[in-house]
């Protein structure tokens, strides 16, 4: 269950700092309101997560998830320029994500 759990979070990462994005400096409401909802859950997510993952481990998962899903959603709605390079790299970040959990002893 920490796994789900700290999946989840992980996605709630890409979405409070896309919504943190969309706030321009919190001066708008409704991306601002998104920001701090999807913050303080992802932060307790990782937070309840650690209790059985380790430390490490699920702050690179979490942080991993997080980038990888916000570069993602930049490309697909134009906010970021695609390419083929930072899709390789990205493949290999979601790579090293799972390599984690195969190796966790958690």
């Amino acid at each position: 269950m920490s796994w789900i759990i700290l999946i989840v979070s992980g996605v709630l990462e890409a979405v409070w700092a896309t919504a943190l994005g969309k706030s321009e400096g919190f001066t708008k409401l409704w991306p601002s309101v998104l920001f701090g909802i999807a913050l303080v859950t992802s932060m307790g997510g990782l937070a309840w997560a650690m209790r059985d993952i380790s430390t490490g481990t699920a702050y690179a998962v979490w942080v991993g998830i997080g980038a990888s899903l916000t570069v993602v959603y930049a490309m697909i709605t134009g906010d970021e320029d695609f390419s083929i390079v930072k899709t390789l790299l990205i493949l290999g970040l979601v790579g090293c994500i799972v390599g984690l959990k195969l190796v966790s002893h958690d």
